[in-house]
């Protein structure tokens, strides 16, 4: 992912999913990719930015609290969810967070 999400004026949602991973792929990739096709597929999603190094950070963006909560209760993104507590995080933080301002060039 190289381009910044295009998000509508604020305000809007952002989940911040900040994690560590463990060793090897494990199947991550293939689930990752399957996930963001998933996402875009669900109502009030509006983008997606992600970076690994170290540490992984993937911001995606949503219209409404809402939008957030049906993604979350997803039932194959639960199952996502569960593998990576067993097999792909060491760690693993989610934030929500209200954007009321965004601003760039």
């Amino acid at each position: 992912m190289s381009q910044l999400a295009k998000t509508p004026e604020p305000p809007y949602y952002a989940v911040i999913f900040t994690s560590s991973r463990t060793e090897g792929d494990n199947g991550y990739g293939e689930i990752a990719s399957r996930m963001i096709e998933l996402a875009e597929q669900q109502p009030g999603y509006l983008g997606i930015e992600s970076a690994r190094e170290e540490l992984g950070i993937t911001v995606s963006y949503w219209t409404d609290l809402e939008s957030i909560k049906l993604w979350k209760a997803n039932a194959e993104h639960m199952e996502a969810q569960k593998t990576g507590r067993k097999l792909w995080y060491k760690s693993f933080k989610v934030r929500i967070s209200k954007v009321e301002r965004d601003y760039g060039i």
